[in-house]
């Protein structure tokens, strides 16, 4: 924890440790709760609603499935670069106010997308958005790192996570729906003024920070030295790889799984493909229930178990059956937010100061995992079909193991 002798620096006093920490069970426990819920929600659904409608942007602006993807690639590339940016810009300016600007600018962005009607400038609206999301994960995951009672830390990131997927599983499930009455472009702007709603009240809801010490100026230095502390630790870049690798799975599988159900032999609808996202639901009940979990049976092993419940889920989408295709994204659904949940909450744990930049730093390479694979299936599929995407995504499983199996629980401090 910080020391008392920065607390001339700090925007509130800090009262004894077990009275300003958040105690599970209070009225503020619940206001923080809903708080994350609507900050995880809104930035998520702006994040991926766009992947149902990869097919629409190949018929809109006549480009090819690997570049349709690149309106979500080109969107978390962004948005890794600027999360590590805005973990410094919050040590100066405050959580609240860098994941409100964050949410709002976003849901700006998202409405004026509905009036381009260029796929470069349409491209470029979604790499900024990704740009300005960055002020949300990683400072999300520091406010709850540095506000939450420490026995309720696996619960509330739990919790936030289930927004997350509740905002993918809207954003997709929502916006698959909403093209049937209306045109793309009408969805992404409704989404938009959604999302504007959230963050109005996000900002009403989330109690005030007992433990931030704001820093003058942006101080390059510090910062520099604070994120190759975290890089200089095998735990945390393990944590780091396991979030990369997490990322590209989910990612490069439901990109390219919307392709593969708009064609024969299943010619399935939009609506119809994007109800196959409510396994998302799964995911929110997964998410919660980790934290639990891992007290009884262990972090590592959970998240080796996640793992398996992918590799499963993968398997299952070879058969040529429509429901075991269903069944094979839920497995897959469940076992990342199982994995996710837990690293997430692994790496506030495993980071003893700095916590904004070490969950910056894992959010980076998550993002990226996103970003570089979910861009390289676009290959695979194209020369390979789907049996390419399952190899791509098996092969990264077995990577994910391996690294669970070298270490996954953070060091002690020295």
């Amino acid at each position: 924890m910080l020391s008392p002798a920065s607390s001339s620096q700090e925007l509130d006093p800090i009262p004894p440790l077990s009275e300003s920490w958040i105690q599970s069970g209070t009225a503020t426990y619940y206001r923080a709760g809903l708080a994350l819920f609507l900050v995880g929600f809104a930035s998520f659904s702006l994040i991926y609603c766009v992947q149902p409608l990869l097919p629409a942007f190949t018929e809109t602006f006549a480009v090819s499935p690997a570049n349709s993807a690149l309106a979500l690639s080109l969107t978390t590339a962004f948005l890794a670069v600027s999360i590590v940016l805005s973990s410094a810009f919050s040590q100066a300016l405050g959580r609240r106010n860098v994941i409100f600007t964050s949410m709002v600018c976003a849901a700006a962005l998202n409405i004026l997308a509905m009036f381009i009607p260029h796929w470069h400038t349409f491209l470029a609206t979604r790499a900024l958005q990704g740009f300005v999301l960055g002020g949300v994960p990683a400072v999300t995951m520091a406010w709850i790192a540095e506000e939450m009672d420490p026995k309720a830390l696996a619960q509330t990131m739990g919790l936030y996570i289930a927004g997350t997927a509740f905002g993918g599983m809207m954003g997709r499930v929502g916006m698959g729906m909403l093209i049937e009455w209306v045109n793309w472009q009408t969805a992404l702007g409704l989404l938009g003024m959604l999302c504007l709603l959230c963050a109005f009240g996000f900002v009403y809801l989330l109690p005030s920070s007992r433990h931030f010490v704001a820093k003058k100026g942006l101080n390059l230095n510090f910062h520099l030295q604070a994120w190759w502390s975290h890089l200089s630790r095998p735990t945390l870049l393990r944590l780091y790889a396991v979030g990369f690798v997490l990322t590209s799975i989910f990612v490069t599988l439901f990109n390219y799984i919307t392709f593969r159900l708009d064609a024969a032999p299943y010619f399935l609808s939009q609506t119809q493909i994007s109800l196959i996202f409510l396994s998302y639901s799964l995911g929110m009940v997964s998410s919660s229930l980790a934290g639990r979990l891992a007290q009884r049976y262990g972090r590592q092993s959970m998240v080796i178990l996640g793992f398996i419940c992918m590799g499963l889920g993968i398997a299952c989408t070879l058969a040529q059956n429509l429901w075991a295709i269903i069944f094979g994204i839920a497995l897959v659904t469940t076992g990342f937010f199982i994995a996710h949940a837990l690293c997430s909450g692994l790496v506030g744990a495993a980071a003893q100061d700095h916590k904004g930049h070490a969950t910056s730093l894992y959010l980076l390479f998550y993002y990226l995992g996103s970003s570089i694979i979910g861009s390289a299936g676009g290959w695979f599929w194209l020369h390979a079909g789907w049996l390419g995407v399952v190899s791509l995504t098996l092969g990264l499983v077995l990577a994910g193991i391996l690294l669970c199996l070298i270490q996954i629980r953070p060091q002690s401090p020295v």
